[in-house]
């Protein structure tokens, strides 16, 4: 009637096992083939109601000990036996088992980054267990039913399979086994599924930048057709596409000849007529300002025909008469409050016509005039003294020292010395001069008063705008400038300012400041535009020249038209920045020459400029110098390498050096040139060949990885990786390895660590081509490469046109300037800037042959000379040595 069942033992807790049957006199158990004593059994008997029969059923209890004890081939079972006079019979086998499950899962399911719609498999192995374990997934800690989700399979041999990821997949997945006797849980694995992103369909060509003439067309994109999410991968490519584009210049209106006048009318008056169409506007051109039609009287006032009577005429007369009195009154009175004035001065100045600073007359005053300053000593009444020179009197400090000077006293020596257009010193014998009004942050040299009572207020301010400029003495120079021009360098940078001759007015000097602005530039570019160069302060800023200035600021961009749209801005007083114009703008406000290394740059005014570059495409390229440094740590046995990659510009080097300096690095290798390119490719840093026994690195360290963002818009901050190498032993000494910097398919460089880790056995390695510290400025001669009397020789020659064409364009041409030609031709001496030019790009290497050999290309020389002095040009051809310049 009941057989045994298979039981598991949990624990230390005995099972039960039951036997009934019907009709039975006896009933026994046998386990494992031995039968179990009778005083172990427990027996009931009970009356079967519908058969009359006699029930008996017998329970036995096993132990987890006896289980424990039996060593048999199968597991622990046990059977019971029944007996009857009809015969005996037996039950199937019950199995005992001793219940587990084990702690550790055989495996964890791992976490995943999966695309949006890829497939998820989540591997699970439970823990061993008697019995088998069930597993169960949960999601943030809720159980996952899949008959409630068709997207998730949990049955395949307890994986859980996701068939199409969705965004609301993602989050953390734990695997729980369970069996009768524990539940365990596995390790939480994290899924995130990613959306990598995707463009949208461009917009529209924009209208071209230009008004008239050669231009720029952009059309844009966005990663928003998907955007990226869950650091999904963005889009890969340009974001902004350029055309070239031209537009039809607009042509303004302009007006033909009036016409003739027409006949007189009756009201006595004619007409004459014109129309704009000389030549009409077009193109959005302006319509022509002014009247189409014009009247006037034909009679010239004659016309009677409103006077009607004689009593008319009367009217008018007397009318005209009661005018003619008034007048005469206003006068009389006039002349009369003019004699009684108390003042004794008249000053005539027309400055207040013309707007500038012109000549004007002091007549001495009447004898017992209140304002003289010695008034017991009796001045000439016939003598009047006229002066010269740029009086301004707007300030009020100015209006107070024209009054109680010695101006007003009859002395026999006053004169008016000019020293700036800013300034006026006024002398008498013993050499007493007063100033001025400056310009705030400005002053001008040369006196040994310089600042004296009324200058004092704006020293302050000076030495404050100069002090704000840098911190470090090392990316700042300053210099006095007089006529004579000069140069100002800031040292291992590229950065330099040519001031030419004559720039300046004569017998002023001013203080020239050019600086570096600190690391972390105020111009954060836009999308992918990047900083090619360090932003460059020049100043004062409210100094004017009357030449253009020479402002060189080095570049990272590889130069080409097709790849890169450079621009110039500037900073305003306000700080904001403005463009000044694009590299390939034709324009005559100023002249930008791109070399591959430097921009040089023609400018009138002082200011904060930077440049920066507009990849075009994929293929525009950035060029950054790779460095290695070394130095010992702290723990002797350690040694730190540090890879720099910055932009190839000497001021973002000097910037790597003047840190390593403070921190003990030392130069390893020579710096290598990595041409990295806008394709969105990161950038990997490697050490490899590292000596196995000598030298050690962790694992998983040896290699870097820097994404392209980071390195593209790093805006003239360096970027910087360390790796620590350890020495097995303090006798290991010299260090050999290679570091490799490469972009993911793109440019490579490899270089080559060979050095000794001592301080004393050290190789040191220049750090830089051109050292330029001993000279930070020149002014004068020295500046200049070219002599002043040979340089206004060229310019005297150049400057007139010549028939065969044989002037300053083809100067220009010889020394590869041929763009933006009418810059040149607005200025006074088109050849003078073209030197200055030369000059600028030539600093270093001072290469008057190449200029030698474009003036004999021309055929403006005929022989050669071995020496040339300024005392020894008398001829009006040109002779040259190539051994000396020009």
């Amino acid at each position: 009637m009941e057989e045994p069942d298979d039981a598991y033992i949990i624990k230390s807790n005995p099972i039960v096992l039951r036997c009934k049957a019907m009709p039975a006199m006896q009933i026994f158990f046998k386990c494992n083939g031995e039968w179990v004593h009778q005083n172990e059994h427990v027996s009931e008997e009970s009356m079967d109601e519908a058969t009359g029969l006699k029930v008996r059923e017998v329970f036995i209890n096993v132990t987890r000990q006896q289980v424990e004890d039996f060593h048999g081939p199968e597991d622990y079972w046990c059977q019971c036996v029944a007996w009857s006079h009809l015969g005996t019979s037996k039950s199937r086998k019950a199995s005992v088992r001793i219940a587990y499950l084990r702690k550790n899962f055989e495996q964890d399911p791992q976490g995943k980054e999966v695309p949006i719609e890829g497939m998820i498999v989540l591997h699970c192995r439970p823990p061993e267990g008697v019995p088998a374990a069930e597993v169960e997934w949960l999601k943030n800690e809720e159980p996952i039913d899949s008959n409630l989700d068709e997207n998730i399979d949990t049955r395949a041999d307890h994986n859980l399979i996701i068939r199409q990821a969705r965004l609301s997949d993602s989050g953390n997945y734990t695997c729980m086994a369970a069996n009768i006797v524990a539940k365990r849980r596995s390790m939480s694995a994290t899924v995130v599924v990613y959306v990598n992103g995707g463009w949208s369909s461009w917009t529209e060509w924009s209208n071209c930048n230009a008004r008239c003439g050669r231009g720029w067309q952009k059309r844009s994109r966005t990663c928003t057709n998907p955007a990226p999410l869950n650091g999904g991968a963005f889009c890969e490519g340009m974001s902004v596409q350029k055309i070239t584009c031209t537009s039809l210049c607009p042509v303004d209106g302009n007006w033909e000849v009036w016409s003739e006048w027409s006949v007189c009318s009756p009201e006595c008056e004619h007409l004459r007529v014109r129309e704009c169409i000389a030549p009409a506007p077009r193109n959005g051109g302006k319509y022509c300002e002014g009247l189409s039609q014009e009247s006037e009287n034909c009679t010239e006032g004659l016309c009677i025909q409103d006077i009607e009577t004689a009593s008319d005429i009367a009217l008018y007369s007397g009318l005209g008469a009661a005018v003619i009195a008034v007048a005469v009154l206003v006068v009389g009175v006039t002349l009369y409050r003019r004699s009684q004035s108390e003042y004794g001065v008249d000053v005539i100045d027309s400055s207040a016509l013309t707007g500038g600073f012109q000549t004007f007359n002091f007549k001495t005053v009447r004898q017992g005039n209140s304002l003289l300053l010695n008034s017991s000593m009796q001045p000439d009444l016939t003598v009047s003294r006229t002066y010269s020179g740029p009086i301004c009197l707007q300030d009020p400090m100015d209006k107070e020292l024209m009054t109680e000077s010695s101006l007003f006293n009859p002395l026999s020596d006053i004169k008016v010395k000019v020293q700036s257009s800013f300034m006026v010193s006024l002398g008498v014998t013993e050499r007493a001069e007063y100033h001025g009004k400056a310009h705030s942050g400005t002053f001008p040299h040369g006196n040994a008063r310089g600042f004296g009572t009324i200058q004092a207020r704006n020293k302050a301010a000076y030495i404050q705008n100069l002090s704000s400029i840098s911190t470090r003495n090392e990316l700042k120079t300053t210099a006095i400038f007089g006529h004579l021009g000069g140069r100002l360098v800031v040292p291992n940078t590229g950065v330099s300012l040519l001031v030419p001759h004559g720039a300046i007015p004569e017998e002023s000097s001013w203080e020239i400041y050019l600086a570096i602005n600190p690391r972390e530039s105020s111009l954060q570019p836009e999308g992918p535009d990047v900083l090619l160069g360090p932003e460059v302060t020049c100043g004062p800023s409210d100094v004017s020249v009357s030449s253009p200035f020479a402002l060189t600021i080095p570049h990272c961009a590889e130069v080409n038209s097709e790849h890169w749209n450079i621009h110039l801005k500037k900073r305003t007083q306000q700080g904001k920045w403005e463009e000044v114009m694009s590299v390939e703008e034709e324009t005559t406000s100023c002249y930008c020459l791109l070399d591959p290394y430097a921009c040089h740059i023609l400018l009138n005014s002082f200011g904060t400029y930077a440049l920066i570059g507009e990849p075009i495409s994929e293929c525009a390229v950035r060029q950054l110098k790779v460095a290695v440094f070394g130095c010992l740590s702290c723990n002797s046995l350690d040694y730190n390498l540090r890879v720099y990659c910055m932009d190839n510009t000497p001021c973002a080097f000097q910037e790597v050096v003047l840190d390593e300096r403070l921190q003990g690095g030392q130069l390893l290798d020579e710096p290598k040139l990595l041409h990295f390119k806008g394709n969105t490719f990161s950038l990997q840093i490697s050490v490899l060949d590292i000596p196995p026994f000598l030298w050690r690195i962790k694992p998983f360290t040896a290699c870097q990885e820097v994404p392209f963002s980071r390195v593209w818009c790093s805006n003239q901050k360096p970027l910087h990786c360390a790796f620590s190498l350890e020495r097995y032993t303090p006798a290991t000494t010299q260090l050999s390895c290679k570091i490799c910097v490469r972009q993911v398919k793109g440019h490579e460089q490899i270089l080559q660590i060979q050095t000794s880790i001592l301080e004393n056995e050290r190789e040191t390695i220049a750090f830089f081509a051109h050292d330029d510290s001993n000279f930070p400025a020149q002014m004068g001669a020295k500046a200049f490469k070219i002599p002043y009397s040979i340089r206004q020789r060229i310019c005297a020659t150049f400057d007139t046109p010549n028939a065969k064409g044989k002037d300053w364009q083809m100067l220009a041409q010889k020394n590869s300037i041929s763009r933006n030609l009418s810059y040149f031709a607005t200025q006074s001496s088109p050849s003078a800037v073209i030197l200055d030019l030369w000059e600028a790009r030539h600093q270093h290497d001072g290469d008057l042959d190449s200029l030698a050999c474009a003036l004999e290309e021309i055929g403006r020389t005929h022989s050669k000379i071995s020496d040339i002095t300024e005392t020894e040009i008398e001829e009006p051809d040109f002779n040259y040595s190539r051994q000396n310049g020009l």
